[in-house]
């Protein structure tokens, strides 16, 4: 994988139903999950997006996107966060959004 982002998560009992529905929430990246025992690294290539929707579609409907950080111990990428997502991407997309949008300024 060249640009691998995504969480970093403390085992709990939660981890596979968030796996699932990071896997649910980018049908069109491949997820590779890797379990250290203690920790479980999931990335996708250059982009990955959590919703809450896709938690709470696994977790129920009061399970909240924040709740989220107290299992995730670390992350690789950019991490960018709305009340109801959160993203994480690389440098590469970062740099590509930002000359896209430089470009159609001129």
């Amino acid at each position: 994988m060249k640009n691998p982002v995504g969480p970093v998560l403390r085992m709990g009992d939660e981890v596979d139903q968030i796996v699932a529905a990071i896997e649910d929430g980018n049908p069109d990246i491949e997820i590779e999950v890797i379990d250290r025992g203690a920790y479980v690294r999931i990335q996708g290539e250059d982009r990955v997006v959590l919703t809450e929707a896709s938690l709470q579609a696994y977790l129920g409907t009061e399970y909240r996107i924040r709740s989220l950080e107290n299992l995730m111990s670390s992350f690789a990428g950019r991490a960018i966060t709305a009340s109801d997502s959160i993203t994480w991407e690389s440098a590469a997309i970062r740099k590509a959004a930002t000359a896209e949008t430089e470009g159609a300024a001129l």
